[in-house]
């Protein structure tokens, strides 16, 4: 008998309590998915992750005191093992939610979506093989291209960072160009090498920043 994976490990920070009950009461609906804690404010996330140790930090942009952007910063400066963070946000033509991504978070979700679509983006960035990387900010990176290849790709891991920024998976990569999932997982991680990333939102914003990807192409 396999034992099943241990549920992926959620912490909610907002500083609204309504949408923190909300979004814990989601998010306790999926057998996969545990809430290990929430906080109000980002001044309050470091002592949360000593305290919880999420996979997955679910925070808003905009708070009183340290915003989700400082607090991305924060984070991902200091954690040795820091969780994935998935920005939420009522404005989608966001540039905190651009900024933060750029620092390091993983993700984006609007605070209006269905319950299943927020399901589904904690699986997509507790995962770290796909992408939540939507058309508003895809035009945000797009608006500060430099024109400039983004790095010494081959033509190979040009074709797989261009499907990286479709928001397709490893395994979907992998059906794409008839390669291996391991394949596509080493042209990954030498995408990210060449262009110093620590994701695949970082290799991304990159791509778009420098124009080798272009929103809509």
């Amino acid at each position: 008998m396999v034992n099943a994976a241990p549920p992926v490990r959620v912490a909610v920070v907002d500083d609204e309590a309504l949408v923190r009950v909300g979004l814990t009461a989601i998010l306790s609906t999926a057998a996969d998915l545990t809430v290990v804690g929430e906080a109000a404010d980002g001044a309050e996330v470091p002592p949360l992750l000593a305290r919880t140790r999420p996979d997955v930090l679910l925070m808003d942009v905009r708070m009183p005191r340290i915003d989700g952007l400082q607090a991305t910063r924060h984070v991902l400066a200091t954690s040795p093992s820091p969780p994935r963070i998935l920005m939420i946000t009522t404005f989608e033509h966001d540039e905190y939610v651009y900024a933060a991504l750029h620092a390091g978070a993983s993700g984006f979700l609007l605070k209006r979506s269905r319950p299943e679509e927020i399901l589904a983006a904690v699986r997509v960035v507790a995962a770290g093989e796909s992408l939540l990387f939507p058309a508003a900010i895809r035009r945000l990176a797009a608006a500060y291209a430099r024109p400039a290849p983004p790095a010494a790709l081959t033509e190979r891991e040009g074709e797989v960072l261009r499907l990286m920024a479709d928001g397709l998976s490893n395994a979907e990569i992998a059906d794409r160009l008839v390669l291996g999932v391991e394949t596509v997982k080493t042209h990954v991680g030498n995408v990210l090498a060449k262009l110093g990333a620590r994701d695949r939102t970082q290799a991304v914003i990159a791509a778009y920043e420098t124009g080798f990807v272009v929103p809509g192409s």
